[in-house]
């Protein structure tokens, strides 16, 4: 068990020093066994009256697809916890993660109860519910959970402090806290307000508690891998949070961006963005890692508050230029001038450039106009038009960039196809890697 004293690990912050370090393992597990509740004792005969006579059939279309994503993930979760309780360096730590793969199993069957029972999906079996909802899954959700499948497997094959700590930041910090947690205090909220659905409110109050208590153990086991390993692990934090964030504004993306989806019971897109938001940061700086001390590229453009990047997030992933793209990207001048500030707002500060160096952009298409961006000492400014001098030009498609920034594109392979055509200070040309490095 992890308790508070004065002596300081090497590399790290003294134990007791943290949020984190406020609770214990052993607590954790005893809060588990306290709060035990049974998925299978829910009685959903006066919700399955209510769904039919209470809810419209857009309220019903539009919470089916918001339930759909949880019963999915936390079948997902379930299956992919094994490999964490393996890697888990204490006993402590497992015996925790084991009643963890407990709570999932419970949650999975929980919504695949109400989905049979309420719903009508699905024939009672677990294989049914999960194929009948498949279709509604989102974009951004299945990028993250594939990357969460594979996770698991890297795991199996490396337990090191640096891959436990990225696989925990991805389950814990990404998938619990800053997805799952909004959208559950999002349903909750509503079906308290207009006191709907009582066995799967009581359920999802239930589910809220478990995950807050999961997400209290990731945040612990963090901050004691950090310790650990004071190098490595913020490293592999920050790959795996520039890995999966470029997605999250696709996650609670309704049909055809159809924001009524959300609307319709009381919120909004850019409520749940911003707790969302708000949860990943918190969760971080407790556990001893604020986001913006992360090594690499800047994992949310800073100076932004977390209103500012969910809206950003949606405009970017609404115009095809973050996350999936599932069509060519938008061009209209908004759009780009705001893919610009956030380049700008990225560019690495540890650059290496001696002097003040322009890029300009030089797009093939006749429609999209030329930018630029100069990058000095301490700041970086980014305007529509020619530089009076540019350092280094970039020939390239609007699309091509897009998808470079979108990490769709290997900006490697596209110089080696010609997609990709610079010219200009040799010294400035080697440093394009260090001004905009990938995770």
């Amino acid at each position: 068990m992890a308790t508070a004293t004065s002596e300081s690990p090497a590399g790290g912050a003294q134990l007791g020093s943290l949020p984190a370090d406020a609770i214990s393992y052993e607590d954790l597990y005893a809060r588990w066994e306290r709060g035990n509740w049974s998925a299978t004792e829910l009685d959903f005969s006066e919700d399955a009256r209510q769904w039919r006579e209470d809810f419209t059939e857009f309220e019903r279309t539009a919470a089916i697809w918001n339930y759909c994503l949880f019963f999915w993930g936390e079948d997902a979760v379930a299956d992919n916890l094994s490999p964490y309780i393996d890697a888990a360096p204490r006993e402590e730590q497992k015996y925790f993660l084991t009643t963890q793969q407990v709570d999932e199993a419970r949650h999975a069957v929980f919504f695949k109860r109400f989905m049979q029972e309420v719903c009508g999906i699905g024939d009672g079996s677990m294989a049914s519910g999960l194929q009948a909802i498949k279709p509604q899954l989102t974009p951004g959700f299945r990028k993250i959970f594939d990357r969460l499948d594979r996770m698991a497997d890297e795991l199996r094959a490396d337990r090191s402090p640096a891959k436990l700590a990225a696989a925990v930041t991805l389950y814990h910090v990404v998938i619990e806290a800053s997805l799952a947690q909004p959208g559950q205090h999002f349903i909750c909220n509503y079906l308290e307000k207009r006191d709907q659905l009582p066995a799967f409110r009581a359920g999802m109050q239930n589910i809220a508690a478990d995950e807050q208590r999961h997400i209290g153990f990731g945040v612990k086991l963090l901050a004691d891998l950090k310790r650990e390993d004071p190098v490595g692990v913020p490293r592999a934090v920050a790959r795996l949070l520039n890995d999966v964030t470029r997605y999250t504004a696709q996650v609670l993306m309704p049909p055809d961006w159809d924001e009524r989806y959300i609307t319709v019971f009381g919120s909004s897109y850019e409520e749940v963005g911003v707790e969302g938001v708000t949860s990943m940061t918190t969760k971080l700086r407790s556990a001893g890692m604020p986001v913006d001390t992360l090594p690499g590229p800047a994992v949310l453009p800073p100076g932004l508050s977390p209103l500012e990047l969910t809206k950003r997030g949606r405009e970017l992933a609404k115009a095809n230029i973050l996350g999936v793209r599932e069509a060519p990207s938008r061009r209209d001048p908004e759009t780009i001038a705001l893919l610009f500030d956030m380049i700008r707002r990225q560019v690495n500060p540890d650059h290496g450039l001696k002097r003040a160096t322009t890029f300009q952009w030089e797009f093939t298409d006749p429609d999209v106009p030329v930018w630029h961006l100069t990058v000095d000492n301490g700041s970086s400014t980014v305007e529509q038009g020619e530089a009076p001098r540019a350092d280094v030009r970039l020939r390239l498609s609007w699309q091509d960039w897009v998808d470079i920034v979108g990490e769709r594109l290997d900006p490697r392979r596209a110089l080696a196809t010609g997609r990709l055509r610079p010219r200009g200070n040799p010294l400035a040309l080697m440093k394009l890697g260090k001004v905009f490095p990938r995770a």
